[in-house]
């Protein structure tokens, strides 16, 4: 049985054992002894190793009728150094095996961080030993998860093998510093103003509690069985919060340093691209850039803008997430960045509305030419494409606009070609060619649509139209198109070559066979329309479903006042 003692230390009272009391005793006093050489400042540095201890046992006590026995001061001796760490004592201190050997060295160690760590310390403890800040060595850790998965195992082993610096000895050695009387001071100074207000409230409240020795009411005042265990379930949610929130931070930060490099690589790419003159065929521009009054490379500098200063601020908001040593931008900088990105915004905005402006009307440019074709004539129609402009091996039909180059000038190329055949009322005939875009108002859609170049060939009864259009550059992304109708007479024979099944749009017929099944078939223009001369039974629908197919185009019905009108047609 021993006897316990109310000691004050560091401000703060507790309950110690005899025993313990005598080991914590000698273990200050030979402290004091190793700072008798320098006694200025010694009480300071007595007095903040005292508070120090106090800590680090408010940390072991959980209850206020908890004892320190010597185990506990064994703990703390151990966290804080052994006395030859502080310097070489006077005398000795054989009774607790302590030796006096100064100890002042600066060499590097490899540690765990215990005080800066995420998971394990790994991290923290690498960054101290190479001299880098922490979060870049957990980025490069992610980096190799999230690439071949190598970071994982090796983050675990190095868990493993590498020893977490406690002691204070320990602290000073990883970070490379002397294990000197100052450094140590310094240390265990840093330490104590660290110190948490959670826990200087904690110890404020046992020591109060200790020193009324009510223990009585403590035993009153002492929490419930179902208060702990909710108390545990709340640390346990708090944890995975915690947990979870650093998960977010490494997604914000993996997502934002992705589209930045890529922004970065890109923009770059795009401005070495530009000056070597290789932006035609590398380079492909939002639609707005084409017809803006702006220049490409200041839509592009404001697009990057736009686009880098949010995620530049969530790649900062994940590092702070992950790491507190980690400073927000200043007001000035985040001022500066903020009206950057209000002009990037209203620029692009504007290009994007002046862009909107540009498709506000249609335009139609009508051209008209006669055709010597008359009745009992067989007229071939196909369709040809220039390879040398845009090579293409299946030949069809396509909405979208390709970059080309006609004699060093950039244009643009289109396969949005439609070709239809219906009867001539005069019995004469002729060819006509709808070339449809768009612009700001009425003329220039107009004037738009009459730039279009297209050309077609008609020799011996074989009629060639070109499968492809031609258009100024600032018009790729405009809705243009080429509609080439050909009107022939009645007895007028058409043969359609293959190259125009995916050409062909709306062409009526008796038989309705579908337009890309009436390329190699010939078709005689009769008074009811086409007549298909050799199509096979399998492209052609049966005469019912023709008849019911006209009769619903032919009849509307439509509901007025609650009674049925018939309309016809």
């Amino acid at each position: 049985m021993n006897k316990t003692i109310n000691i004050n230390l560091g401000g703060f009272f507790f309950h110690i054992d005899e025993t313990a009391y005598s080991k914590l005793k000698r273990y200050l006093e030979s402290i004091s002894r190793s700072l008798s050489d320098d006694p200025q400042g010694k009480n300071e540095i007595i007095s903040d190793i005292e508070a120090r201890i106090s800590e680090l046992l408010s940390e072991r006590i959980t209850d206020a009728r908890q004892v320190v026995n010597e185990s506990d001061i064994e703990e703390v001796i151990a966290i804080m150094g052994q006395p030859e760490d502080y310097a070489d004592a006077e005398e000795g201190y054989a009774e607790t095996n302590y030796s006096y050997q100064r100890r002042n060295t600066n060499s590097k160690k490899l540690f765990r961080s215990g005080d800066d760590k995420f998971l394990g310390g790994v991290a923290a403890g690498l960054g101290h030993y190479f001299g880098i800040d922490t979060i870049w060595v957990r980025l490069i850790f992610l980096v190799l998860g999230f690439s071949g998965g190598a970071g994982i195992p090796l983050y675990i082993i190095l868990w493993i093998l590498l020893p977490e610096a406690q002691s204070t000895a320990e602290k000073l050695q990883m970070e490379g510093e002397a294990v000197n009387i100052d450094n140590i001071e310094k240390k265990i100074r840093d330490e104590f103003n660290s110190l948490s207000t959670k826990v200087k409230d904690g110890a404020s409240e046992i020591s109060d509690k200790i020193s009324s020795a009510d223990y009585a009411k403590l035993k009153q005042q002492s929490k419930s069985g179902l208060q702990e265990f909710l108390d545990t379930i709340g640390k346990i949610f708090l944890a995975v919060f915690k947990v979870f929130g650093k998960f977010i931070g490494v997604i914000l930060l993996f997502v934002a340093a992705a589209v930045l490099l890529s922004l970065i690589i890109g923009l770059f790419s795009v401005g070495s691209i530009e000056i070597l003159n290789f932006d035609n065929d590398f380079v492909q521009y939002p639609p707005f850039f084409y017809d803006s009054i702006l220049p490409k490379w200041l839509l592009t500098v404001f697009g990057f803008l736009l686009i880098g200063i949010p995620f530049l601020i969530l790649f900062i908001l994940g590092l702070r997430i992950l790491s507190s040593n980690v400073k927000q931008f200043s007001k000035t900088t985040s001022l500066t960045l903020l009206g950057l990105w209000l002009v990037a915004l209203f620029t692009v905005a504007f290009s994007g509305i002046e862009f909107a402006t540009s498709h506000a009307y249609n335009g139609t440019k009508i051209e008209k030419s006669d055709i010597n074709i008359i009745a009992n004539d067989t007229l071939k129609i196909k369709m040809v494409n220039d390879d040398n402009l845009y090579y293409q091996h299946n030949l069809r039909r396509r909405t979208n606009s390709e970059e080309v180059h006609v004699n060093d000038v950039k244009m643009a190329y289109s396969n949005n070609v439609k070709i239809d055949v219906k009867k001539s009322e005069t019995n004469e005939a002729y060819i006509e060619i709808h070339k449809e875009s768009n612009g700001r108002n009425r003329s220039k859609a107009n004037k738009s649509a009459s730039e279009i170049t297209y050309k077609y060939t008609i020799e011996d009864k074989n009629l060639t139209f070109d499968a492809y259009f031609l258009s100024d550059y600032r018009n790729i992304w405009k809705d243009e198109e080429i509609k080439a109708t050909v009107y022939v007479p009645e007895g007028v024979t058409v043969y359609f070559h293959n190259s125009t099944k995916r050409f062909l749009y709306g062409v009526d017929n008796l038989q309705d066979v579908n337009d890309k099944d009436m390329s190699n078939q010939h078709f005689t223009m009769t008074p009811k329309g086409f007549d298909c001369n050799d199509c096979e039974e399998d492209i052609m629908r049966n005469e019912k479903e023709i008849n019911q197919e006209r009769e619903r185009k032919r009849r509307l019905r439509i509901k007025a006042d609650g009674n049925s009108i018939d309309v016809e047609f």
